[in-house]
């Protein structure tokens, strides 16, 4: 979860958050050695009293400095493009979780274990305990086992809302009327918190998301007592 003060990318809990802060990484040095070498340039050129009467074209320059652009960015799309296509991937789930976004809380089904389903709404302040978050904890937690392919299926029952939790990299947006479907797997025990990322209404900052990510015979644990509840 960030904390204030934090100016870096959450620790990854998946894979594919783990690429993806690989490719932040590649892509910021890249901007890094072309920001360093422009204001270089711009700074010699402002302190140069030297002139050059007879230079009026440059073929060449010119040449390098239209294919250099495209080298460039062929090297940031490609790796850019490759988790694109990772991230549509689905790898044989074991689980399918539906998530069902509301005005304002999130609906959740776990249509594996016999339909269980239940309600995700935000604590209330009054009703906090001293360990809760504000504005960030619910009733209802998410639980899912850790080392396990996971399908995410997305709708949305209003408006448009977005299924974001930055930790495990997943962002899905819940569209009224169709499905979307997005593949996840947890390496790591914990808590991790997210809210929904698009503007869906007055009450749309209240209607946070938190997934406990726990051992397998945990999440059998759990899923026993639901069903017999």
């Amino acid at each position: 979860m960030a904390t204030w003060m934090t100016l870096s990318l959450q620790d990854s809990s998946s894979p594919m958050m783990e690429q993806l802060i690989f490719f932040h990484d590649h892509t910021l040095l890249i901007l890094t050695t072309i920001v360093a070498l422009v204001s270089y340039i711009m700074g010699s050129l402002f302190f140069n009293t030297n002139i050059n009467r007879n230079l009026l074209e440059s073929q060449t320059i010119e040449m390098i400095w239209t294919i250099t652009p495209a080298i460039i960015l062929f090297f940031i799309a490609v790796p850019s493009l490759r988790l694109l296509y990772l991230m549509d991937e689905i790898n044989n789930p074991a689980i399918t979780l539906k998530t069902v976004g509301h005005q304002w809380y999130w609906s959740y089904e776990y249509s594996d274990f016999s339909n269980i389903e239940f309600d995700s709404y935000m604590i209330p302040l009054n009703e906090m305990e001293d360990s809760s978050f504000r504005l960030l904890d619910v009733d209802n937690r998410v639980t899912l086992p850790m080392n396990t392919h996971i399908r995410m299926i997305v709708t949305a029952a209003d408006v448009l809302h977005s299924w974001t939790i930055p930790s495990v990299g997943v962002k899905v947006d819940a569209t009224p009327g169709r499905l979307n479907q997005m593949g996840m797997l947890i390496n790591r025990p914990g808590v991790f918190y997210g809210q929904c990322s698009e503007i869906c209404g007055a009450n749309h900052s209240f209607m946070p998301i938190v997934m406990e990510s726990v051992k397998t015979n945990m999440f059998i644990s759990w899923i026993s007592h639901l069903s017999e509840a």
